[in-house]
C-alpha cells in the first residue's frame, strides 16, 4: 500500500524581501481589506518588518481568528514600521473599487515614516508609488511583510466597522463587516440604505434604482 499523502501547509517567508535587497534595503509589503463589502471604506496597510524583532505566527489574515489578528496587530504596532491608507465611500463611488483600492495602497506606502526602496504588493496590479514595486498573486500567504500588512489592514478596517455599527445598529456590521450576508441584506430591506453603503454595488444600486416593469 502506498503511504497516505500529507498536505504541505505553506507559510509565508522572507524570500521575496531578500530577493529585492532586504534587510539592507527597505522593502515593504502592501495589502488591503474591504474590496468586497457593500458598506464601509477600503483600507490598505504597508509594513516593513525587522526580522531581528519579528512577531511569530504571521500569516494571511483570513487564516487567523480575530484574537490572533488582534494579538499580532499589537505586536506589529511596536515592532514594525507601518503605514495605513484609507479610501472613503465617496472615493469608491467616484473612482470604482479597483482604483479606490489602488489609492488606499498608495496612501499606505506614503504614510510610512521613511520611504521604502521597494514594495511588494498583494495581487496582480501595482498602484502608483514613489518606488519600484512588484505584484505577487497570493502574496498575503507567501510573503511575510504582505502577511503583516494584511493583518494591519484587516484589524484597522474591522475597528472602523465596529464604530460604524454602533452608529448604525441593525445591519450587523460588527460581525459581517459590511459584507452582503443574509442578515445585512435583510436589514437593508427593513432599514434602508445608509451614507456608508456603496451605492454603485449591485445590491444597493438595484435597491435604489429598481428595474421598471414592462
Amino acid at each position: 500500500m502506498k503511504p497516505a499523502s500529507r498536505m504541505i501547509l505553506l507559510k509565508p517567508d522572507y524570500a521575496f524581501e531578500r530577493e529585492h535587497g532586504a534587510p539592507q534595503a527597505r522593502v515593504c509589503g502592501i495589502d488591503e481589506a474591504g474590496r468586497g463589502p457593500l458598506a464601509g471604506p477600503v483600507v490598505a496597510a504597508a509594513v516593513i518588518l525587522d526580522m531581528e524583532n519579528c512577531p511569530e505566527g504571521l500569516d494571511d489574515s483570513k487564516k487567523l481568528d480575530e484574537a490572533k489578528r488582534e494579538a499580532l496587530f499589537a505586536e506589529l504596532s511596536t515592532r514594525a514600521e507601518i503605514g495605513v491608507g484609507i479610501a472613503s465611500i465617496d472615493e469608491i463611488e467616484e473612482l470604482n473599487i479597483l482604483w479606490a483600492t489602488m489609492l488606499a495602497m498608495s496612501r499606505a506606502c506614503a504614510a510610512l515614516e521613511n520611504p521604502p526602496g521597494f514594495a511588494l504588493i498583494d495581487g496582480n496590479r501595482v498602484p502608483k508609488l514613489d518606488c519600484p514595486a512588484r505584484a505577487i498573486i497570493g502574496g498575503d500567504a507567501r510573503v511575510l511583510s504582505i502577511s503583516a500588512a494584511s493583518i494591519i489592514a484587516k484589524v484597522t478596517r474591522d475597528r472602523i466597522m465596529n464604530e460604524l455599527a454602533a452608529a448604525h445598529p441593525g445591519y450587523g456590521w460588527e460581525t459581517n463587516r459590511g459584507y452582503g450576508t443574509p442578515e445585512h441584506l435583510d436589514a437593508l430591506n427593513r432599514l434602508g440604505v445608509t451614507p456608508h453603503h456603496r451605492k454603485s454595488f449591485a445590491p444597493i444600486r438595484n435597491m435604489l434604482s429598481p428595474a421598471i416593469p414592462e
